[in-house]
């Protein structure tokens, strides 16, 4: 059948093609689609879970030891915004400095029936569980300000914010550097026909693995002493531990990271499937493993399940380093499991890597 003239013209508009091709492309791209749709959704539910009764409550209160402890604890445990744990001097403080705890309360220092008030004033959630917390103790004693406090800013080095932040800053950094530095370039190689020209060396496998892996620990050194020189220069960040023992924790994630990216480079053939493996493998660590907040925020029955991930047990030893000067020997159990990770991952990756 003849078509009119202009027809063809009508029908395929650039405009409408080049909007449909777009569509089509769009669609056919699992991962575009993923970061569009899927992870938001994500986002929110994980989110959601570990701040899910922080609207106006679900404040975080440590009452240190002592004849006022257990009165503290049942008026604010009373209220329903509180959660409240009795814990001695040291601990309390612990739990401070690493963030697990947003206001600590201890026997007045003036008056035994008083309280002194530790609390960051950089943090707003800090600053309401103080004010909440003040407001209920003073009414429970039948008449507002009956009882005498003391405000302690927790604003030295070690109990900040940003103290809290850089350990988890190193331990994402280590993760990307291992999966993106090695695993992205292992496959970028393998698409480019260059990995093949290897087959033909006398090189083996078990050669190329540990010097990529190498390779990779040169970049990490100063990206490490970059994050760590800037935040002490900006900040006053210091590691309260020793820094060969941070250092130490630097290689073994590094090495821990780096297996894990050869594992996922080992077969994959595309650039889509490599991405995607390691935004499955990134993700529940950005999310769980305490980077940006204590993973105690989400409900206990998640919890095994996050200290098993592997930058969990990194990021706890790098805090219990760098905040609290605990020894190594203390941190067998984490760094137990770090090598495991780095271990298995590069004997599987050994075993299953393919040239082409």
């Amino acid at each position: 059948m003849n078509e009119l003239p202009g027809s063809y013209e009508r029908r395929q508009h650039p405009f409408v093609s080049l909007i449909a091709a777009r569509v089509r492309e769009f669609i056919r791209e699992p991962a575009a689609i993923f970061w569009v749709y899927v992870f938001p959704l994500i986002m929110v539910l994980a989110l959601g879970l570990a701040f899910r009764d922080k609207p106006v409550g679900g404040f975080t209160v440590v009452v240190q030891a002592g004849a006022i402890a257990e009165h503290v604890r049942q008026v604010l445990t009373d209220d329903g915004r509180f959660r409240v744990s009795v814990c001695d001097e040291a601990e309390s403080r612990r739990r401070m400095r690493t963030g697990r705890a947003e206001l600590l309360i201890a026997p007045g220092a003036d008056s035994p029936a008083g309280y002194d008030y530790y609390f960051d004033p950089t943090q707003a959630n800090s600053v309401l569980a103080r004010q909440l917390a003040d407001a209920v103790l003073q009414r429970a004693a039948d008449r507002r300000d009956a009882v005498t406090v003391r405000d302690h800013a927790a604003t030295e080095p070690g109990g900040r914010y940003v103290d809290f932040l850089v350990p988890g800053l190193l331990g994402m950094g280590l993760l990307g550097g291992g999966l993106w530095g090695v695993g992205f370039a292992i496959v970028d190689l393998r698409l480019r026909k260059l990995l093949k020209r290897y087959l033909a060396t006398p090189m083996k496998r078990s050669q190329f693995l540990l010097a990529t892996m190498t390779s990779r620990l040169l970049f990490t050194i100063p990206e490490v002493l970059l994050v760590l020189l800037f935040s002490h220069w900006l900040f006053g960040v210091t590691s309260q531990g020793s820094y060969w023992a941070v250092g130490f924790l630097i290689l073994l994630g590094t090495f821990e990271f780096c297996g894990i990216g050869l594992l996922v480079a080992s077969r994959a053939q595309t650039i889509e499937a490599v991405s995607g493996i390691m935004n499955a493998v990134m993700l529940p660590m950005w999310i769980g493993s305490g980077i940006f907040f204590s993973p105690e925020r989400f409900p206990e029955s998640v919890q095994p399940l996050l200290a098993f991930l592997p930058l969990t047990p990194l990021i706890h030893a790098l805090r219990s380093v760098m905040l609290e000067s605990t020894s190594l020997v203390s941190l067998a159990p984490q760094l137990a499991l770090i090598f495991a990770w780095g271990g298995i991952s590069f004997a599987l990756a050994l075993r299953w890597f393919r040239w082409n």
